[in-house]
């Protein structure tokens, strides 16, 4: 069987490398039967009849609408992880910006460049940029996901006190964690302990604004903030109110705005975060492999809006996948169908995810062409496909 992809954005060809002889892939392809997008916002992109998925290479989903996929039965998968490590590098990186008055050191000397005899006078300026360490300061990190856990560990070898705050942390998380972090219940504690506070938490409508007057007021006094996961998080008018009071010290933001520019005191960076060739390679791999293992086995693996399953596939079976409205006896209509086409049932993976049940189905017996057909002419069907 062959498959259309399209790409919205520059991906790594060592990702899309992976697909290949069996499939086209093309920035320009109609109808495709995937998408493997970065930044593209694809909120007024229409959808053909044929598109089964979407895979974002890297972690935020904000710019596909997941609504309107999910109506449409296609699959959005990211690639949680895949940018980690450079996310944590430029956070560490930020650590040393906000404690060190780098920047404007270097900007200062950068305007000295009429001066013919320039050691004199940075030596007697210098202490005009001086900063503090952070060995031996507290770090608190409000999400401990992969971003987030890889910070703390990293903060703790360079002789930080760390604090973090997860009340989603998984068992396989908290097992990667060093021991020497200190998780906490409410985030009250990590603000009240805390002399940096890094974020690594995604932009949902319970966590817009979360950094604000009102959190901000409960920090210490000339504390540093690092929002290196999405603009909205944090309040650009609170945080500037706050470091004109002194209350916060430095913001480092990977996400500028007009209003922050030019304010002392804020650091911005245009967007670095995951921007190294490793994290792009690395994204494109896994939303390829993403993509392949669903449109040729049926597996859905890192999915935002479906249910996440994985079958092997049995030798000389066929497999249809089904997915259907998380409603009461969907697994009996459906498989009522099978038996009236004497077709056997080997085995079979039911999974659901709020309102949204998915099935993997592996099948002896001749499968007619007309199957899905007859399936998604079941009410609560959302599509069936034979692979």
């Amino acid at each position: 069987m062959m498959f259309t992809i399209q790409t919205l954005n520059n991906i790594s060809q060592n990702g899309l490398s992976r697909f290949g002889d069996n499939y086209t892939v093309s920035g320009e392809a109609d109808n495709p039967d995937a998408i493997v997008v970065r930044s593209f916002k694809m909120h007024d992109m229409p959808f053909g009849e044929n598109l089964k998925a979407i895979a974002r290479a890297g972690a935020g989903v904000n710019n596909i609408p997941l609504d309107k996929c999910t109506e449409q039965g296609i699959v959005v998968f990211n690639t949680p992880g895949a940018n980690a490590n450079a996310v944590k590098e430029i956070v560490l990186a930020s650590l040393f910006l906000a404690s060190r008055d780098i920047v404007g050191g270097i900007d200062w000397v950068q305007s000295l460049d009429k001066e013919e005899n320039i050691a004199p006078i940075v030596e007697k300026n210098k202490s005009n940029f001086a900063g503090t360490e952070i060995k031996g300061k507290t770090l608190g990190v409000i999400g401990l996901g992969a971003i987030g856990a890889m910070v703390a560990n990293n903060a703790i070898d360079l002789g930080m006190k760390v604090v973090g705050y997860d009340p989603y942390l998984s068992v396989e998380g908290a097992l990667y964690l060093s021991n020497q972090v200190s998780k906490v219940n409410t985030l009250d504690e990590v603000y009240a302990e805390a002399d940096y506070i890094t974020i690594h938490v995604p932009l949902l409508e319970s966590t817009k604004d979360m950094i604000n007057e009102a959190s901000l007021a409960k920090c210490k006094d000339g504390v540093k903030i690092l929002n290196y996961s999405r603009g909205g998080l944090v309040n650009n008018s609170d945080i500037i109110k706050a470091i004109e009071s002194n209350k916060v010290s430095c913001y480092v933001t990977d996400f500028p705005e007009a209003e922050l520019l030019g304010v002392k005191g804020v650091i911005p960076v245009p967007h670095l975060g995951a921007s190294t060739k490793e994290s792009e390679e690395n994204c494109a791999v896994m939303a390829v492999d993403e993509i392949k293992e669903y449109l040729e086995n049926g597996n859905i693996i890192n999915s935002v809006n479906f249910p996440n399953a994985s079958m092997p596939r049995k030798p000389e079976t066929s497999r249809i996948v089904i997915a259907n409205k998380n409603v009461p006896s969907m697994i009996e209509n459906i498989t009522s169908k099978f038996a009236k086409n004497g077709l056997n049932i080997v085995d079979m993976l039911n999974k659901s995810r709020g309102d949204i049940a998915y099935n993997i189905i592996d099948i002896t017996g001749d499968v007619d062409d007309s199957l899905c057909e007859r399936i998604e002419s079941l009410d609560n069907i959302i599509f069936a496909r034979a692979l």
